[in-house]
C-alpha cells in the first residue's frame, strides 16, 4: 500500500473535512495517509509519495489562502518531481461559470510543470449538486489509489 500526502486548501472547512474523511477511508484500506492542513513545499521534498490535492476554490477561481504560499513557491521554484503521482479533488460552485473549480486547474498545471504524473481525472465537486462532498470523494479516491 502507498504512503499518500493530502495537501489541503480550504476556506470554510469543506475541503478539510473531505480530506480527513479520505484519510480515514484510505487508511482502512492499508494506506499511510498524511494530511497537510497548511502545506509547505518541504512537505513534498525528500520523498516520492503520491500527492492528492484536496482544495476548494475561492473568489474568482483562486487558490485558498492556506494553500496559496505552497502554490506560489511551487510555481516560483519549480522543484522537479519527475513521475511523482498526483491527483486532484476540487470543490467549487458552478454558478461562478468560467472560474468553477479554478484552484484545482491551477494546482494541476503547477504540478505538471514539475514533471509530476497525473493519475486519473480531476474530481470536480459542485456545491450546487451536493452538500456532502465526502460521499463523492470517497469512491473516487479509492479508485485513484488503485491506479498508483
Amino acid at each position: 500500500m502507498a504512503s499518500i500526502r493530502i495537501l489541503v486548501g480550504s476556506v470554510y472547512g469543506g475541503a478539510l473535512l473531505t480530506a480527513r474523511a479520505l484519510k480515514k477511508h484510505l487508511e482502512q484500506e492499508g494506506h499511510r495517509i498524511i494530511v497537510h492542513e497548511n502545506p509547505e513545499l518541504e512537505d513534498i521534498s525528500g520523498n516520492n509519495d503520491p500527492v492528492l490535492i484536496c482544495t476548494s476554490t475561492t473568489g474568482q477561481g483562486e487558490v485558498p489562502p492556506n494553500l496559496l504560499p505552497f502554490y506560489l513557491r511551487l510555481r516560483e521554484e519549480l522543484p522537479q518531481q519527475p513521475g511523482r503521482p498526483f491527483g486532484v479533488i476540487v470543490l467549487g460552485d458552478s454558478s461562478y461559470g468560467d472560474t468553477f473549480c479554478g484552484a484545482g486547474e491551477l494546482m494541476e498545471e503547477a504540478f505538471h510543470e514539475t514533471s509530476a504524473r497525473k493519475v486519473g481525472d480531476t474530481l470536480r465537486i459542485d456545491a450546487l449538486e451536493t452538500t456532502d462532498p465526502e460521499s463523492e470523494a470517497e469512491p473516487w479516491a479509492r479508485q485513484w489509489a488503485k491506479g498508483l
